[in-house]
């Protein structure tokens, strides 16, 4: 086996487990970030032999969620209903969640590394057309929920499966005018290519990040993301108080967790679109592959390891942020009606969306693009 495709194995490997454990972590967070804000303790009581209560450790409900909710739910008895399609009912959880899982492929973590006198990418799949194959991923995704609810043999199911296809076929056209605004503005399919335009300063101060370019693509991608995941307060597919709980009313077990598992590897690809598009991926204000390049003509020299490592944890904290606020909005917003939300897609974020990229489209004409 050649180096390239243990290198590649290992990178794909690497993104496949820091995507399901963050999924996990999210899990957690909105449990007791949701207990905070409602004034509750939230889960907290089961333990590992209690090993915590006899060490006086506070026990944060990371057992709960990590270990026994886990084993319960993938040990739970597979509940398939009469008269429902076995072997859609089973795949039907599996489609909806590996299109979300091999997104992250082409999702560069970082900047290149030298190992051993090899260039090696931060990216499973380097591609130089990643955005089209995103938005290909992108558009696999409606096929699980949609299949999950017909197959069910539940009119309950089977009307959350499709509104959730409705839905997700509504925004996925909002969400790719503003990608489009972002390929237009920086001439690249290519994701890492956009992250490393994005590096420096403008003014000597202010981050070359696309926030400040395309302001109202970032409200596009924000809006229509969050509307993909299917989360309040565009939660119609799942309308517990009218469809009991949607398209996955019929699924137990370990066919339901992975369900649970789509929704939060979803907000996480969200987070992750909103970093590499607009906060600038892997990139630090005033980190250069020298090192930290301060006001005033100060160089902070760093090594080429250090700069990847902090360019690395940079893109998690971003990303972090940008997931827990998907998790707080969930909070604060109330559910809409299955009208607002398809006015909201069709009359409101699309003709945004085209407007949008009618105007990148004239700016960067007259302007030679954006440098």
């Amino acid at each position: 086996m050649s180096s390239e495709l243990v290198i590649g194995a290992v990178k794909a490997i690497v993104v496949l487990l820091l995507v399901l454990n963050l999924t996990a972590l999210l899990l957690w967070f909105e449990r007791k970030g949701s207990a905070l804000m409602q004034d509750r303790v939230g889960a907290n009581r089961a333990a590992i032999l209690g090993v915590g209560r006899r060490l006086g450790l506070p026990n944060l409900g990371l057992v709960n969620t990590l270990v026994a909710d886990s084993l319960k739910l993938f040990t739970k008895e597979d509940f398939v209903p009469a008269g429902a399609d076995r072997f859609l009912h089973a795949l039907a959880p599996f489609l909806a969640l590996f299109p979300v899982l091999v997104t992250f492929a082409v999702v560069p973590l970082g900047d290149v590394i030298r190992l051993g006198g090899r260039t090696v990418e931060l990216q499973a799949a380097p591609l130089n057309a990643a955005v089209l194959y995103l938005l290909a991923t992108l558009g696999l995704g409606v096929y699980g929920v949609a299949l999950g609810g017909w197959a069910s043999n539940n009119r309950w199911a089977l009307l959350g499966g499709i509104r959730a296809s409705a839905q997700m076929l509504s925004y996925e056209i909002a969400m790719g005018l503003g990608i489009l605004s972002m390929v237009m503005t920086y001439g690249t399919l290519d994701l890492q290519a956009m992250c490393r335009a994005q590096g420096g300063v403008w003014l000597g101060w202010l981050p070359r990040w696309g926030i400040f370019i395309q302001p109202l693509a970032f409200v596009l991608l924000l809006v229509a993301g969050i509307a993909e995941s299917k989360r309040v307060p565009f939660d119609l597919p799942e309308g517990e108080s009218e469809l009991v709980a949607g398209y996955f009313t019929e699924y137990s077990g370990g066919k339901q967790a992975v369900f649970m598992f789509t929704d939060f590897a979803e907000v996480v690809l969200v987070a992750v679109l909103l970093t590499l598009f607009f906060f600038g991926g892997w990139q630090v204000p005033y980190l250069y592959s020298d090192g930290f390049h301060l006001p005033g003509g100060f160089l902070l020299a760093l090594p080429q390891a250090a700069v990847a490592l902090l360019g690395v944890v940079a893109f998690f904290v971003k990303t972090l942020v940008f997931c827990c606020f998907q998790l707080l909005v969930r909070w604060v917003m109330p559910r809409m009606r299955y009208d607002q939300l398809m006015r909201l897609g069709w009359k409101g974020l699309l003709p945004l969306g085209l407007i949008n990229v009618v105007a990148t489209a004239c700016v960067v004409v007259l302007a030679g693009g954006v440098g």
